[in-house]
């Protein structure tokens, strides 16, 4: 007879004496055949025959469909169960993921990074990955269902211990308990993708299932121009989480033990914790118990029937190899604090219709550009974002469209792909573009740098004052993979400047043709921090170039500025026009009644933008808002070093200048009467600085002491 269907029988029927602790000799004793016979069914020499299937059957305790299909395991295996891991021999004690502390439990941080690393698992570089994001609200009946399928109480005494401590761990897990206990409610938060390479590999070597499952700041990607490089941005799965809980299933591009489909696991991450007369170290996983492993109760991933992928609400739509990641538990802190600020006496929301839409926010900000196609290019990706409680969907499928989300950065790009940009706009749509050079050095500092294209875009803003897209005249940059890495403001800018966006490609995503695109896509990637929000100096740029290598991007960032001012200055005829519209507002003669303005306020610090110089010094300029009759305040520009904890170093300036409508004067900026906006420019004293500016942030204030004002 032929089987068919699933995995191969030999290695299905080998994996099943395993799990069930029998031997061949066992299985051919029980069966009425020789260890020879089980022993050539297991290497693929040969098939039992039907009725030997039948004794087979019987022998493992399971059915003959089972045995003919070969997609699931028989009973006879282990059962599920969580695995604790044991605590240090030494006493040593982790009070939590550190790595999970690198990002804020914030939707959108879970969203750009989260789908970042979906980008970079793309399996067909032809079609886009798709992501779906699913918020899914769970109480009574359908909560106690779920608790019971994840073996909840088996886990309860491990979070009570954990809850007691008085570490920030432990109060996130004391909320968590009681937002399920008090509230009756539990959110999961679901993210699947399609057309990825799933978390193939096995459980324990190097792979992509041991990288996200097993270790941490361990970065598999599948490319050289891969957004992550840390493998810090998994951590933000677990970061949502208020339980520390992620369950997984996984649909294998490369088959593991002869199958592809319902590769199952869970993850939870909890502090250090006293359990009865045991401690345990911090992390468990739920999975079978493998029987090769020298404690008996590590679990490790298995196969799972479609009944208990639906249970588990880890359910996929299709065949089509990815991953989804459940995360059980899921909050959003900011959420939180901006469910206070239209209403100081309306409850903190939290509730699945702001995260909902939270999501859809963050996916069309950081991700735009990828999910723009033109010419030739289809996009890189698709996003969705949908939301159920207990089973019905309450907010029906909504697809993320970057034309909606960001309708003028949109059209630049596009142009670009569609090969419509022109040298200088003079017509309402048009998009210009000019190339720019960005010099990389040699890794190692071993041979000449080459110059590679980056390409600047330009096209007037959909809405001239702060919409959708944010403010105007800001450039976006980004890389191959085509997530938004910053967004920059344009100094400089000439009086009368029509609103603008602009775009700055670098890398691959200058284009198939940009010369260097791959080594400066290596340059820039190492020149992202784990946050993924800038280039700079990092540690990985100093080890693969130079100390000095960070300046070629400040030397970039000035080229596409100025090639942005060139690209918007106004024609003659336009700055006529400009001034014509200003002449009219004005009144000559003649008495005007007023009415008494009340006290202003002191100005603010609207905009900041910073490098560091060839000594090692931060060059700030920054641009203030006055507020009207607020011309009279004298503020103090002040210097300071981020630092994550205690009081911020003060350093000296040793250059302070006024640069637009104010003059500096004993180190106070004084405004010119009638100002709105000023501009100062200040350099930072190097022998002030307490460590070098390279491993450091800057933080810029106003001091308005008493009697600061004229």
């Amino acid at each position: 007879m032929t089987l068919d269907t699933g995995m191969d029988f030999g290695p299905w029927l080998a994996r099943q004496l395993k799990q069930s602790g029998m031997s061949q000799a066992d299985l051919a004793q029980r069966i009425g055949l020789t260890r020879a016979a089980v022993s050539a069914w297991i290497t693929g020499r040969a098939t039992p025959r039907e009725e030997t299937i039948n004794k087979i059957a019987e022998a493992l305790g399971t059915d003959l469909g089972t045995i003919h299909t070969r997609t699931a395991d028989t009973l006879a295996g282990l059962p599920i169960s969580w695995y604790h891991r044991p605590g240090h021999a030494d006493g040593g004690r982790e009070f939590g993921n550190a790595a999970a502390f690198a990002f804020e439990a914030d939707v959108e941080v879970l969203a750009r990074e989260a789908t970042q690393n979906s980008l970079d698992e793309r399996l067909d570089r032809a079609q886009p990955v798709r992501v779906r994001y699913t918020l899914h609200e769970l109480s009574g009946e359908a909560l106690a269902r779920f608790r019971d399928e994840i073996r909840w109480d088996e886990l309860l005494p491990h979070y009570e211990a954990a809850a007691e401590q008085d570490q920030k761990v432990g109060r996130m897990i004391a909320a968590g308990l009681s937002d399920m206990y008090d509230r009756d409610r539990l959110v999961l938060l679901r993210i699947d993708d399609y057309n990825a390479s799933g978390l193939t590999g096995d459980d324990y070597e190097t792979g992509r299932f041991a990288a996200v499952v097993r270790r941490q700041l361990d970065s598999q990607k599948s490319t050289s121009g891969a957004g992550g490089s840390y493998g810090l941005g998994k951590a933000t799965l677990w970061a949502t989480s208020r339980l520390g809980l992620v369950l997984m299933n996984s649909t294998l591009s490369e088959p593991h033990e002869g199958r592809t489909e319902r590769r199952l696991v869970g993850r939870l991450d909890l502090p250090w914790r006293k359990v009865g007369d045991r401690t345990w170290a911090g992390p468990a996983w739920f999975g079978r118990p493998d029987p090769d492993a020298e404690d008996v109760n590590v679990a490790r991933s298995w196969w799972a029937d479609e009944g208990s992928v639906e249970r588990l609400h880890l359910t996929r739509e299709s065949a089509e190899p990815g991953t989804s990641f459940l995360i059980v538990g899921a909050h959003d802190v900011a959420s939180l604090v901006e469910g206070t600020d239209g209403n100081a006496d309306v409850e903190d929301d939290d509730s699945v219709h702001r995260m909902h839409h939270r999501l859809k926010d963050a996916l069309g900000r950081n991700f735009w550009a990828a999910m723009t196609g033109g010419g030739k290019q289809r996009p890189l990706l698709e996003a969705s974002v949908r939301t159920f409680r207990n089973g019905v969907e309450i907010i029906p499928e909504t697809r993320v469209d970057p034309r909606e989300t960001q309708p003028s950065r949109t059209r630049a790009l596009q142009a670009f792909l569609d090969g419509t940009t022109v040298d200088r706009m003079t017509e309402s749509g048009q998009v210009a573009m000019a190339t720019v050079p960005l010099m990389v050095p040699a890794p190692g500092g071993n041979g000449n740098a080459v110059e590679h294209r980056a390409v600047v875009l330009v096209t007037e803003a959909e809405d001239g004052k702060k919409g959708k897209e944010g403010k105007p005249n800001r450039v976006t940059t980004m890389r191959g993979n085509r997530m938004t890495v910053k967004i920059g403001w344009v100094p400089g800018l000439p009086v009368g400047t029509n609103p603008f966006q602009a775009v700055l490609l670098a890398g691959r995503a200058a284009g198939d043709d940009a010369p260097f695109a791959d080594e400066a896509e290596a340059f820039l990637r190492a020149a992202e921090p784990p946050e993924h929000d800038k280039w700079g100096q990092t540690e990985e740029l100093r080890m693969l170039y130079s100390p000095s290598a960070y300046r070629r991007i400040g030397a970039l960032t000035n080229q596409a500025n100025k090639a942005v001012r060139d690209l918007v200055a106004l024609p003659k005829k336009g700055r006529k026009a400009g001034s014509e519209r200003l002449r009219k507002r004005l009144t000559v003669g003649g008495r005007r009644t007023t009415r008494p303005t009340p006290v202003a306020g002191p100005p603010t610090l609207e905009e900041l933008d910073a490098r560091i110089d060839d000594s090692g010094a931060w060059c700030v300029t920054a641009e203030m808002k006055i507020p009207t009759g607020g011309d009279h305040w004298r503020p103090t520009p002040v210097a300071k070093l981020d630092v994550r904890s205690g009081p911020r170093p003060v350093l000296s300036w040793s250059e302070l200048v006024a640069v637009h409508n104010c003059e500096i004067v004993d180190g106070a900026v004084r405004f010119a009467p009638g100002s709105r906006t000023a501009i100062f420019r200040g350099t930072t004293d190097v022998s002030t600085h307490p460590v070098r500016a390279q491993f450091s942030g800057l933080v810029v204030e106003l001091r308005i002491d008493k009697g600061a004002q004229a």
